[in-house]
């Protein structure tokens, strides 16, 4: 291939869906880019349009109490937020990117089916006569099985399609690489739109019009999103999966251990490398070589042992490409670590914002239109889609200026800034309940249903919390994939995306212990089933206190991290 020729296909090892060298002016970029993110918008739609109500499906129609429903909640997104972990894998050892998506859409249309059926179908659905509900214990299970189906589909592509977006964009090309910054905003952008859908008129639907509209209209919308999917086939550009991530990490883990008592030579350059301009992985840049963390360099150091019949044994050798895979790894997970209390406070416009929202009054002006509480979800959804806009255009140009770096801001001076926002949204909901039961304590409403304040004195925690998104959320999708390996961009943003699932756990059992604590005695607690007769505002402090805590954790660990740097590139 001539130097002319080669200026025609992208360096970073990607492949067309012919498999072969992706060429530069007809796959990639924007021009694909409309087909990912219409799927994740549809996607989105269908998720957020079958969970944003979820908690009042529980105590509506399964008759469950309130902490049991939050809990069930909670656990069941958790878990959305753990399988990732499973198509993650799938993807960076085995099927690549674009099947593994293609592969679990069919699982998540099959459990949205499943859903639909359980909420729609006599005999699977509950019965109900004059307002209450009954389920039995096999028609709770139709429904269970057909969520944990759903948090494997969204698994299998969560960790996908965001770095499969990026994909398109080849980092070795300047260019193209400043879009691929844009490309996250944008990516984000497009969730919130399907959300916005999803928290306005499918919520409606599920409260005015039913339950089998209101999980059957997402199921579509799912189906719809895999169609967009694989419109776009022609146009993608693939990574090759490069064989199994975790297997590459055990075997520096093990030769590290096993030359324990070897010393590292101060030359870096006798650390073992090959000798190619490609990594001895498939679909990976070499990465230069970093002074931290230098006992796993003696998996690198080279001794008489390390080959077998003339070939090298893995397990005894690794070269500095494969040491700096796991130092890649090991140096996220603090930064990893410090988002776990942020989700926590994002999880809670799923349950207790909700629940709050149910004691407040929801009609629209003197009208008698009620507005239901999870609709309530769509302010965080307009803080977002007002946000995006802002950032991309207009805080990133003036923070460039001031900066001199070519994003405005580093993906964790962002991440930061959001994580700092986040603390006023719980303030906000903290002093809002405060203000709400002394209406209660003072006109003795403790039996009402809804006290007469305006629900939309909610907007504000949930355009905080939206705002804080654009902050951390985003900053950590493109943070995750620009410090990964390039053969484990899908497990760590696998691993981006677990953070979600331990908030959502964390708040399980925060929200367990405080009940257990706070109604010793006989006492109500600070959420019983009437919250008028609760301390939700306690709640709210708690976890404004965790996430002072938890910026101060992250301000020490950013002060830490090493970047890493990739040498190369992939023909």
């Amino acid at each position: 291939m001539s130097m002319e020729e080669d200026d025609f296909y992208t360096k970073d090892g990607t492949v067309d869906y012919c498999n072969n060298p992706a060429n530069k002016n007809e796959t990639g970029t924007w021009r694909a880019c409309p087909y990912i993110l219409g799927n994740e918008c549809c996607e989105r739609l269908a998720y957020y349009g079958m969970s944003s109500n979820l908690v009042v499906y529980f105590t509506d129609r399964l008759r469950q109490h309130s902490t049991a429903a939050i809990n069930n909640v909670s656990n069941w997104s958790g878990t959305c937020y753990i399988t990732p972990l499973i198509g993650a894998f799938v993807a960076d050892a085995y099927l690549g990117r674009y099947w593994t998506i293609a592969c679990f859409s069919i699982i998540y249309v099959i459990g949205m089916t499943l859903l639909t059926l359980s909420a729609s179908v006599p005999g699977l659905k509950p019965t109900c006569h004059d307002g209450s509900c009954h389920a039995t214990s096999a028609q709770v299970a139709v429904c269970f099985v057909a969520l944990y189906l759903i948090a494997l589909g969204t698994g299998g592509i969560k960790p996908c399609v965001s770095s499969y977006g990026a994909d398109q964009f080849d980092d070795t090309d300047e260019v193209e690489k400043k879009h691929k910054s844009s490309f996250f905003n944008w990516f984000y952008f497009s969730i919130n739109i399907g959300a916005l859908v999803a928290a306005s008129v499918l919520v409606w639907v599920q409260t005015h019009v039913g339950w089998e509209w209101g999980f059957g209209i997402p199921t579509v919308a799912m189906a719809i999103a895999v169609a967009f999917f694989f419109s776009g086939t022609r146009l993608y550009r693939n990574q090759k999966p490069g064989g199994s991530p975790l297997t590459r990490v055990c075997q520096v883990v093990i030769a590290s251990f096993r030359k324990y008592r070897i010393e590292v030579p101060g030359d870096e350059s006798l650390l073992y490398e090959t000798a190619d301009s490609e990594s001895a992985i498939k679909g990976s840049r070499k990465i230069q070589h970093t002074k931290d963390l230098r006992f796993f360099d003696k998996a690198a150091v080279e001794t008489q042992s390390d080959h077998i019949k003339g070939s090298v044994d893995p397990w005894r050798l690794c070269t500095v490409t494969q040491v700096e895979e796991l130092k890649a790894i090991i140096r996220l997970l603090p930064i990893w670590a410090t988002g776990i209390i942020f989700t926590t406070v994002y999880g809670q416009m799923g349950t207790l914002f909700v629940l709050q929202g149910l004691t407040m009054n929801a009609r629209l002006g003197k009208s008698s239109f009620e507005i239901p509480s999870a609709s309530l979800g769509i302010f965080d959804t307009l803080s977002v889609i007002f946000w995006v806009p802002i950032y991309d255009r207009i805080i990133v140009p003036v923070a460039r200026k001031f900066t001199g770096h070519k994003n405005g801001l580093t993906q964790l001076q962002r991440m930061g800034i959001g994580l700092f926002i986040s603390i006023f949204s719980m303030l906000s909901a903290g002093i809002l309940e405060l203000v709400r039961l002394r209406y209660v304590r003072r006109h003795n409403y403790y039996d009402h249903k809804q006290v007469p304040i305006s629900i939309f004195w909610q907007v504000p925690q949930y355009f905080i919390i939206g705002c804080a998104e654009v902050f951390m959320f985003i900053g950590q999708l493109e943070f995750f994939y620009e410090q990964a390996p390039d053969a484990m961009r899908s497990l760590c943003s696998a691993l981006q995306l677990t953070t979600v699932a331990l908030g959502s756990y964390l708040s399980t059992l925060l929200v367990t212990i405080v009940t257990r604590i706070s109604t010793r005695n006989g006492k109500l607690g600070w959420i019983p089933d009437n919250l008028n007769y609760g301390h939700l505002h306690y709640f709210y402090w708690l976890l404004a206190i965790l996430s002072v805590l938890n910026l101060g954790a992250f301000l020490v660990v950013a002060k830490w991290y090493t970047y890493k740097k990739p040498v190369g590139t992939l023909r």
